[in-house]
């Protein structure tokens, strides 16, 4: 009553969130940024991997003997580097956790050759005893993250992150904001240069005497033998070669996500093999230097499998299928 007028009701729209919604081409550009971040966030996983995949690729396709050191060999080079890394020398810390899957390829090596142990227990039995020089080196615990102590201006002391070689080089990016050179794009650059360092050494040193006394060895030990050429020595250095590079790819991780873990080495040798298989399967093979850069490019491609595996929310415990 009281003379009021009513308004009339406004239909009410089926879509009250339409004008709350990106445009479509900002979606899209949105949807583009990301998948851009995916794919890159893949690459430089890959990369990092790449070594390794390496490591794998000379023991199993050129000396053609199972070397099962590869889990231990790659957390040892993570240990290592993790220590040297706090002590303040990151570039430094490669090389010492290269030198300790070194060292590591030599006992498997010695087993192999001296004590006459089959390769596949040989490799075990490093990998096992690596376990403990493992948790040794980080102090007695599972994982230890790359930073040491300091004193702060009111004289307590605190954490600080340790420098390593990822951190130097997002330095030189310190005034860049663009997201086509986030994190992910700084590590592969950086990763990127250092395999492709990695792959133009090892292509021209198996073209070398050492390096086709070890190609030799892994076609036709008998004849190497019958040519004077020591098939023993050529063996060892091609095992200690593999597991260098294996544990220069943990040390390159160690110091990429700034922490060693006991347990990252798990599987190492399955992702090698599947990095070797699928880079012969897509490239071929075309030769020395044809077949190392399939395994770098078999690597890459693993690591994009596995990112679309997630995308497509595959459960975490189906991703190794």
């Amino acid at each position: 009553g009281g003379g009021r007028r009513h308004q009339p009701l406004r239909p009410v729209s089926r879509h009250p969130l339409r004008s709350l919604r990106a445009p479509q081409g900002r979606r899209n550009g949105c949807d583009l940024v990301v998948y851009y971040s995916m794919l890159i966030s893949a690459l430089s996983q890959g990369l990092l991997y790449a070594p390794m995949a390496l490591g794998v690729f000379i023991t199993f396709r050129i000396l053609k003997t199972p070397d099962l050191t590869v889990d231990g060999s790659f957390v040892f080079g993570m240990t290592a580097c993790a220590a040297i890394t706090i002590a303040g020398h990151p570039v430094l810390a490669l090389f010492v956790g290269a030198a300790a899957g070194a060292l590591a390829g030599f006992f498997t090596a010695l087993l192999q050759t001296k004590l006459e142990v089959e390769p596949i227990l040989s490799g075990i039995l490093v990998a096992a005893g690596l376990y403990t020089v493992n948790y040794a080196v980080l102090g007695g615990q599972s994982n230890l993250y790359l930073q040491h102590d300091i004193v702060n201006a009111a004289g307590s002391p605190v954490k600080e992150a340790s420098l390593t070689v990822y951190k130097g080089f997002f330095s030189l990016f310190s005034g860049v904001d663009s997201p086509l050179l986030d994190g992910n794009a700084q590590v592969l650059l950086l990763t990127l240069a250092i395999v492709v360092l990695i792959t133009a050494a090892l292509g021209v040193f198996f073209f070398t005497r050492p390096g086709m006394a070890i190609r030799a060895t892994g076609d036709n030990e008998e004849m190497v033998r019958a040519s004077s050429i020591n098939a023993v020595l050529a063996r060892t250095a091609g095992v200690m070669l593999a597991n260098s590079l294996v544990a220069l790819s943990g040390a390159l991780l160690c110091q990429q996500q700034r922490y060693a873990d006991l347990n990252c080495g798990s599987s190492m040798l399955v992702m090698g093999l599947a990095s070797v298989i699928i880079g012969q399967v897509l490239f071929g093979d075309r030769g020395m230097v044809g077949s190392l850069i399939s395994a770098v490019g078999g690597s890459l491609v693993y690591r994009v499998v596995i990112q679309a595996a997630y995308k497509v929310n595959m459960p975490s415990y189906t991703v190794k299928l």
